[in-house]
């Protein structure tokens, strides 16, 4: 009695024998080779049930019976039935420290070196996550079991170890260890983690010797693992041979195909499973409903609830949260509301479902909102929960709640998860917080390809390009592979440092690593190139893309577009939808800015008609950039009819239509389009002050420049840019107020870019005003001294002024760096092509008509009043060789060929490289009233309307 007494007694303390008697231990080793020390009191007694059949309590406590009996001496047949049915019972909930005190009193019996009990402690170990010491002990027994071979195999996989579980089964090959039917499932579901289809074939053809390939659990792992690696078609294979498929089989091939974007494929599975008779479990209910998540598939969804409900699944939470979580992706939040308020019961995921969805459409603040209830409930939030919390603050750009969440980080110890790092470091990046974010980054100990993409996106996206570029090799250098998230950032940094020999670099790494065939990579490599103006290049990678998509196509027609070759992208417009790929909306923005550049209208209402069969007439961006288009091309009734049925105007519809009335010279228009914008409830931004400010500008509203200056600091308080003093510095040079420009300009709080000078030195060459002309050119040249542009003007003003030597001068100092000036061109578009003219040039078409044209109707103008303004022929020669010169400016020659092939009436349309002359705004005003046409130019600031030998700038330019 006395002696069983004493063996409970052990159980609920460790203790061991001295010449004293019973001591209590403190600490206990596990092995000489584990560096941990159990500090903690072991807190086991016997179990609730008879000695054979003993089962660990859900706290690692006994039942009331067993402490019954262990209190009046029952004690069981002996210690290592005890041991082996406790630590079963550890394994089996998990319950790692009760394990190790269980291990800590084998020593004290001197136990530790028992087989049984050693599997058992490996089990354990095992099951618990526990590798090391699970590893520790399995390396020391003498004689190792195919089932404990499994044991740790299988522990190695379920906790991630892909690598470790394939490395442990090449060894238990290597010492002539039969792999069975439990080993091959394990291994099959680590190369699934690996996507190592190679080593998968391996074992597949291991397997097929072994004569188990039509085993139940290896059958359900090959379907599985070819699967997950991408091979459908063999997974498929495997799956229609098996001679029994249960659920599980049908789950492993409807998640195959889910997972690679089959959702068709899964759904038919799906109801072919129905139709055999399979009982479908939880799993397959929640991977169909994924399926119809992804493809945004909301009536299908819908049909699998229905049967979810039939069939009784609507309690289980595993399938409700999926049913949230479908409901949220289709974008039905209502529905998704009020499932998620109906159910009974909840856990961590149907709570992250919710909040998912919310971030996931837009509703950031009732995803935080989400969070606030969810602790209040008192729901453990994991690593998805502060994700997606701090993916809100990121959006709605409040920092000190994404603060507090960091601190709550902090409380609990969720800093140490790779995924809550990297969405930390990413919302303080995404709130401006550079320094912050930095800090978390060197703080996460464990860095993966998530957090450094974030941290490299972070610097990109602050303006931090070098910063960005020099972590992306700091990336190389750690070891950590770059993924195609990580080129696809880092590639758009080469563009805008126009880094082109980095972005050489990485193309090779994508190209070594497999990865050209990302959709995103290849449209990073086509932006890269082209904006590093290497277009052939970008041409090159997008040919090589196999299966091209709208992205790829936009993405090259946009490269195009931004390297001026604008015929070459509408080309590509027109192949795209020969090839079948039908255009988006992003496409159809991109290829209209490309009507307006060339004023290709004909072109433009082309594709207004597209958009019209097409329904992307309800797009804001598509309508904004077809008013944008219709402005630019001239004609802005048909800019303001097409603003008119945009439904839902935002600020960037108001800011295009209102830029639009500012560039034709219709600076009142703007103005009241400005305050119905105000009247519409839609917030002006500093884009909105700048349309404002150059509209005064162009129709010289001075007073009313500086009122909306001062509106736009006070009123809504938007600081003032450098584009905006730019727009005020026009306003006053424009309207002759040089001095007050110049002051202007002094008092500033902003350092003067070149480009706000040379508004100034326009105005001072307008004006001809050479003394202040010199000293703003004096300020250019050291901002910018090889921009042609402001030694041309500088050029202009002295020879206007007739100071001959100092243009001359200028000329020669052009020459000595090297810089050309651009030519005058002019663009006119007859019969839905573009022509392009340039001034003296003769080898364009009907050049003999373009001249006979012109010199009639130079003779018409004189009889009616007109004299050549030659201070506009801008070099010192006889007067009949300016007459010349200014006779064969490219608008001239531009309006000519219109006029000879337009048909009678129809309005003429020409856009120039530069801004229009005095001489030929004249010559064109006498024109317009000669032949009885509307003439539209647009030059490098604005447009000119002639009609009636009037200009509606009413000479104002």
């Amino acid at each position: 009695m006395g002696t069983r007494f004493l063996f409970v007694l052990l159980f609920l303390r460790p203790y061991r024998r001295s010449k004293s008697g019973f001591q209590f231990i403190h600490n206990v080793n596990i092995t000489s080779l584990s560096s941990e020390i159990y500090s903690t009191k072991p807190s086991l007694t016997l179990s609730s049930k008879h000695v054979n059949n003993l089962e660990l309590g859900r706290n690692g406590v006994i039942c009331e019976e067993a402490q019954s009996k262990a209190a009046w001496g029952i004690c069981p047949s002996g210690p290592i039935d005890d041991f082996v049915c406790i630590l079963q019972g550890c394994g089996g909930t998990k319950s790692l420290a009760q394990g190790k005190s269980v291990h800590a009193h084998m020593f004290i019996y001197g136990l530790e070196h028992e087989v049984i009990l050693m599997s058992k402690l490996v089990t354990m170990y095992a099951r618990c996550g526990s590798m090391n010491d699970a590893r520790q002990l399995f390396d020391k027994m003498p004689k190792q079991s195919v089932f404990l071979w499994n044991e740790i195999i299988r522990g190695y996989v379920r906790y991630g170890f892909y690598e470790e579980a394939l490395a442990l089964y090449h060894q238990m090959q290597h010492v002539n260890v039969i792999p069975n039917n439990f080993t091959f499932p394990c291994v099959l579901k680590a190369c699934a983690g690996l996507s190592d289809l190679q080593q998968g074939r391996e074992i597949h053809d291991l397997i097929m010797r072994s004569r188990l390939e039509l085993d139940h659990f290896v059958g359900n792992a090959l379907v599985a693992m070819y699967a997950k690696c991408g091979r459908l078609e063999d997974a498929r294979h495997i799956f229609d041979k098996m001679p029994q498929r249960n659920v599980v089989s049908w789950n492993a091939m409807i998640a195959g195909y889910a997972q690679h974007g089959h959702g068709n494929e899964a759904l038919e599975l799906f109801r072919e499973m129905q139709r055999v008779g399979v009982i479908l479990d939880s799993f397959t209910m929640a991977t169909v409903l994924s399926v119809s998540s992804r493809m945004g598939a909301l009536q299908q969804g819908k049909r699998i609830h229905a049967y979810v409900v039939r069939s009784g699944f609507e309690w289980d939470v595993f399938v409700s949260s999926a049913l949230v979580d479908m409901y949220a992706k289709c974008g039905n939040m209502d529905d998704a509301s009020q499932l998620f308020d109906k159910m009974s019961q909840r856990n961590v995921v149907s709570w992250n479902a919710m909040m998912a969805g919310y971030a996931q459409n837009g509703c950031h603040r009732e995803a935080l909102n989400i969070l606030r209830q969810m602790k209040q409930t008192g729901e453990m939030a994991d690593s998805v929960t502060i994700g997606c919390a701090l993916s809100a603050c990121a959006q709605l750009q409040t920092l000190q709640q994404g603060k507090e969440i960091h601190n709550n980080i902090l409380r609990t110890g969720l800093e140490l998860d790779v995924f809550v790092s990297s969405a930390l470091l990413d919302m303080y990046a995404k709130c401006g917080n550079l320094e912050n974010a930095v800090e978390v980054f060197d703080s996460t100990c464990y860095k993966n390809v998530v957090t450094w993409n974030a941290m490299i996106a972070g610097y990109a996206r602050n303006g931090h390009e070098r910063e960005s570029l020099d972590l992306f090799y700091k990336m190389l250098q750690a070891g950590e592979k770059p993924d195609s998230a990580t080129v696809a950032s880092i590639l758009p940094v080469c563009a805008h440092l126009s880094a082109l020999q980095n972005g050489r670099e990485i193309h090779s790494y994508i190209y070594s690593s497999g990865l050209e065939s990302d959709i995103y990579v290849g449209c990073a490599l086509i932006d890269m190139y082209c904006k590093c103006k290497m277009i052939e290049h970008a041409h090159k990678v997008f040919d090589k893309i196999y299966k091209r998509d709208a992205v790829q196509w936009t993405a090259l027609i946009a490269g195009y577009a931004q390297n001026g070759q604008g015929d070459q992208a509408i080309k590509l417009f027109h192949q795209m939808q020969v090839e079948g790929i039908k255009p988006t909306s992003t496409t159809i923005a991109s290829v209209l800015p490309i009507c307006a550049d060339l004023t290709a209208l004909r072109k433009g209402k082309e594709i207004h008609n597209y958009i019209l069969r097409n329904g992307f007439e309800s797009d804001v961006f598509v309508g904004s950039a077809l008013v944008d288009t219709y402005a630019k091309c001239g004609s802005i009734e048909a800019a303001h009819w097409t603003f008119d049925r945009i439904l839902q105007k935002n600020v960037v519809s108001w800011n295009t239509i209102i830029a639009g009335y500012g560039m034709h010279g219709y600076g009142e228009d703007a103005l009241k389009l400005f305050h119905d914008m105000q009247k519409a409830g839609t917030n002006p931004n500093y884009i909105t002050f700048i349309a404002i400010l150059s509209a005064c500008s162009h129709a010289g509203l001075v007073d009313k420049g500086w009122q909306y200056f001062e509106t736009m600091r006070h009123q809504y308080g938007i600081i003032p840019m450098v584009e905006h003093y730019t727009c005020m510095v026009d306003i006053l040079g424009r309207a002759g107020l040089l001095d007050e420009a110049l002051d202007f300009i002094k008092k500033m709080p902003l350092q003067p870019d070149a480009g706000l000078w040379g508004a100034l030195l326009g105005a001072c060459r307008i004006h001809c005003n050479v003394e202040i002309g010199q000293y703003v050119a004096q300020h250019i040249f050291e901002l910018e001294p090889q921009d042609t542009g402001y030694y041309v003007l500088m050029s202009n003003m002295y020879a206007v002024a007739g100071r001959w030597d100092e243009a001359k001068r200028v000329r020669t100092l052009m020459k000595d760096k090297w810089l050309i000036k651009n030519p005058g061109c002019s663009w006119i578009e007859v019969k839905k092509k573009v022509y392009a003219f340039v001034t003296r040039d003769r080898s364009y078409p009907q050049s003999q008509e373009i001249h006979a044209m012109l010199e009639n109707l130079a003779g018409q103008m004189k009889e009616v009043g007109y004299e050549p303004a030659r201070n506009f022929a801008l070099q010192d020669v006889e007067d009949e060789d300016k007459d010349f010169g200014l006779c064969c400016h490219s608008e001239k020659l531009a309006i000519a060929f219109g006029l000879i092939n337009e048909f009678p009436g129809i309005s003429i349309r020409v856009t120039k490289n530069l801004r229009v002359c005095g001489d030929c705004h004249t010559a064109t005003k006498f024109i317009s009233k000669i032949v009885r046409r509307e003439i539209i130019v647009r030059d490098a600031s604005r447009f000119h309307h002639f009609k009636d030998g009037a200009c509606a700038c009413r000479d104002y330019w």
